[in-house]
């Protein structure tokens, strides 16, 4: 049965009960804890093993620059996200966001680029974790023919399942089980990554580098690379290695001190994730360089797995440690990644956007159970089908997903600058954070949007494949955004109240009427 009432926003009201309106557990995830899902949310070695060598393909040496300007939108765009998870801290994040400054139909659309973008990438970071486990198996055993196995079309889908009933069994407990795990997976994780750059660098140091290659200022200035096409290629995946910040503020219910603890475990995750990239990419530059030899950056060859095939000329027999830290990446990542959609799934149905059944909390661990299980569902068939149909079109589908990451983040940055505009003279931190910040980063991933549209339409974009003489990531970008629209107008026929700013909209108060379940 649902009701609709007046309520004071959820974190407010929940002081004293410990519940939020969206039955969430309050003050279940401190500073630190948020910090170390959204790091293992991003999957830093997993990231970076699969987008370091297409970047350098795109911008040669420039990448630690590439990487700083990716971090620029990233930073300008998590400031914009503060400003709004301050006023209004809220798990739908870029939907109710968005739907408070824009309306209903394009929060709707912004809860939908944030709910596919994760559910591709739940599937592709299974997909991943499978690969590095049989990798992992082949090292240790010292039977290459192992890694074979992933290869297997039944076994991949197999251990792929496995894999996302483990992470969704964890999801759905309370979020203090999932800190407790992310606690010592990204620790190992980041202790491993810091270990193969250090090697890399003393390795070059001591003569014995693949092709020794000097750091320079030059690394650090985009004004050198070639075209705007490279540049903006280059920039796109510098975009998707930061993705997945923005879990933290999903969480924003269920933090200590909601109104700023997101926030500022965002912004600091960000810095961090910077750090850490600029300080691999110029350790395996320094080490590998940009060529296309045998170990080079620049090989096709090695670039689907550039650590794998780096780790044993740089760790020797420690080279293990490394698959087995993209294997914990992808796995911890896989199972934090699932915060995202479900929060927003709940708080889409919380406000009678989706059906009331997605809103159904569990009685026992206070998550939003049945939205979990249906986001690895759906995960889950995507990749079983994607993987039966086509490798490429499941990579297709992941380069995709840039597109769709420009979309949400874009939307939720302009709806920042829309929502204060009435407050963006009061003082000198409003221009910059509530105006200018979050317009200049919205702009870069609108241009980038429209950029990776006009580029994905050529059939040589991604794996070369086409449909009609079209490329499989532009149709995809299309079908993805089409299917969104779809479902809206359903819900909209089926369910008008939400889309008539009843339970959630631009006129409605600070203190917005919410849907309840019972």
């Amino acid at each position: 049965m649902t009701s609709r009432s007046d309520a004071s926003p959820a974190p407010d009201s929940a002081v004293t009960t410990g519940i939020s309106n969206k039955g969430l557990r309050v003050g279940s995830i401190g500073m630190i804890g948020a910090v170390v899902i959204g790091i293992s949310t991003i999957a830093p070695a997993y990231t970076l093993t699969g987008a370091l060598g297409p970047t350098v393909s795109a911008v040669g040496f420039q990448v630690p620059a590439i990487i700083l300007v990716g971090f620029i939108p990233m930073l300008l765009v998590a400031l914009g996200y503060r400003e709004l998870n301050s006023r209004m801290p809220d798990a739908g994040t870029s939907f109710t966001w968005a739907a408070r400054a824009f309306g209903p139909w394009v929060g709707w659309m912004a809860g939908w680029g944030l709910v596919a973008a994760t559910v591709i990438v739940l599937s592709n970071l299974a997909g991943i974790a499978v690969d590095f486990l049989f990798l992992l198996i082949a090292q240790i055993s010292g039977n290459a023919d192992i890694a074979e196995l992933t290869r297997v079309v039944p076994i991949n889908i197999a251990v792929c399942l496995l894999f996302m009933f483990l992470a969704t069994v964890v999801s759905y407990r309370d979020l203090q089980t999932t800190q407790r795990l992310q606690y010592g997976l990204v620790g190992f994780q980041v202790l491993v990554l810091l270990v193969f750059a250090g090697a890399a660098v003393v390795e070059m140091l001591n003569g014995n580098a693949f092709d020794a290659s000097p750091v320079q200022a030059s690394w650090f200035n985009p004004f050198e690379v070639d075209s705007f096409s490279s540049f903006a290629a280059g920039l796109s995946l510098s975009i998707f290695i930061f993705w997945g910040w923005d879990v933290i503020l999903t969480m924003n219910e269920e933090t200590k001190d909601p109104d700023r603890t997101p926030g500022r475990a965002a912004t600091v995750t960000v810095f961090l994730i910077v750090a850490l990239y600029l300080l691999i990419a110029v350790a395996l530059l320094m080490f590998a360089g940009n060529g296309t030899g045998a170990l080079g950056l620049g090989n096709e060859d090695i670039q689907e797995n550039v650590f794998f095939h780096l780790s044993g000329p740089i760790l020797g027999p420690l080279a293990f440690l490394v698959s087995l830290a993209v294997l914990t990446s992808s796995a911890s990542s896989l199972q934090a990644t699932f915060v995202g959609p479900a929060r927003t799934l709940l708080a889409m149905a919380h406000y009678g956007a989706l059906p009331a059944r997605f809103a159904k909390v569990s009685p026992r661990f206070f998550t939003p159970g049945y939205a979990t299980v249906v986001s690895a569902i759906v995960a889950s068939a995507f990749y079983a089908v994607m993987r039966v149909v086509s490798e490429n079109v499941l990579t297709d589908t992941i380069t995709a997903l840039g597109a769709m990451i420009c979309f949400y983040y874009g939307l939720t940055a302009f709806a920042c600058v829309w929502y204060f505009r009435k407050q963006w003279f009061d003082s000198v931190r409003n221009v910059f954070l509530t105006l200018l910040a979050p317009l200049v980063g919205g702009v870069i991933l609108a241009v980038l949007f429209v950029t990776t549209l006009i580029d994905s339409a050529d059939p040589s974009y991604g794996s070369g494949s086409a449909i009609g003489g079209v490329g499989l990531v532009f149709v995809i970008t299309v079908v993805i955004i089409m299917v969104g629209i779809a479902l809206m107008i359903a819900q909209r026929v089926t369910n008008p109240a939400f889309f008539r700013g009843e339970t959630l909209g631009r006129d409605a108060p600070a203190s917005v009427r919410r849907r309840r379940t019972s």
